[in-house]
């Protein structure tokens, strides 16, 4: 039998004074109860109730043994009611991974979440590299790329497309592509973790997709040191629409061979594992999930 369930028999028994009564309080046949005891005694070998027709009394060392495990019965309560706690209130240390491009998104979402939640505080980390989320102990990652491992679970938040522009100053010097064979001809900043390398993929107007092998002169995991290159005339850049939005507002960056989009992808909430999600995971991603929507019309 179960041994927390006798403690608990053996307790009520010993509270009821009986076992008839301790069989009502526990919505319990008489049998059972006495079964549930004398699997005890027998474990234990030793006797922990007298028994007579009328009433049960301790023995000495079931009187100690009652005791004892009352407070063990009392202890797992409580430890009971803690995570209980912990899973209705979010608390403790919250350690996330994102890419320098996405804090101005992320910032916000953070601000409110730990006004939301105070007894939470934040772990947030910032760089371009592959990390290992089990290894280095991350409870989420915000990336703009599916993760290579395949047994991560993976929210999207919102989908986003390449966005191929140049300065203005550059097109002075240069005639504008019309269509990806076009830049075989052209200097172009290349992203080290895109996904298809130094192929750059395209879907045209009718719905085709076109790739085109691409060189250039710069190769960098930066995102904002690609931008600056393209606001300074350096080269043309196929650059996420999210970066850019801004420069394509203000004039510093300018659209080019509009007639082809890039392939969409999507900012992700990636974690670990989908069983057993603390609370505190579970509320951010939610909230994530919530305040990016407003970003999907201009993201793609």
């Amino acid at each position: 039998m179960d041994r927390l369930t006798s403690l608990a028999v053996f307790g009520r028994v010993v509270e009821s004074g009986g076992f008839s009564a301790a069989a009502r309080r526990l919505n319990m046949s008489v049998t059972m109860v006495g079964n549930h005891v004398q699997s005890l005694e027998e474990r234990l070998g030793v006797r922990l109730l007298n028994r007579t027709t009328r009433k049960v009394s301790l023995t000495e060392t079931g009187k100690f043994y009652y005791e004892r495990s009352a407070q063990i019965l009392a202890d797992l309560e409580d430890a009971d009611r803690a995570v209980g706690a912990l899973t209705s209130m979010p608390r403790g240390t919250l350690k996330i991974y994102t890419s320098t491009h996405i804090v101005r998104f992320l910032s916000p979402v953070i601000d409110e979440f730990l006004e939301l939640y105070p007894s939470v505080s934040l772990d947030l980390n910032i760089g371009e590299r592959m990390i290992d989320m089990i290894e280095d102990g991350y409870d989420l990652a915000i990336r703009t790329v599916p993760p290579p491992d395949s047994t991560l679970v993976v929210r999207k938040l919102t989908p986003w497309r390449h966005v191929l522009a140049c300065s203005p100053s550059y097109l002075e010097s240069h005639e504008a592509p019309t269509a990806p064979g076009d830049l075989k001809g052209h200097d172009c900043l290349q992203y080290s973790y895109y996904p298809f390398g130094d192929e750059w993929h395209f879907v045209s107007a009718a719905g085709n997709q076109e790739n085109v092998r691409v060189h250039g002169t710069v190769l960098s995991n930066s995102a904002e040191a690609l931008r600056y290159l393209a606001v300074n005339g350096r080269a043309v850049w196929l650059a996420p629409s999210f970066v850019i939005y801004d420069d394509l507002a203000a004039g510093r960056l300018v659209r080019i061979m509009p007639e082809y989009e890039g392939v969409e992808f999507a900012i992700n909430a990636i974690y670990p594992n989908r069983s057993h999600l603390p609370t505190k995971v579970r509320l951010f991603i939610d909230l994530l999930a919530e305040r990016f929507a407003d970003h999907r019309k201009w993201m793609t």
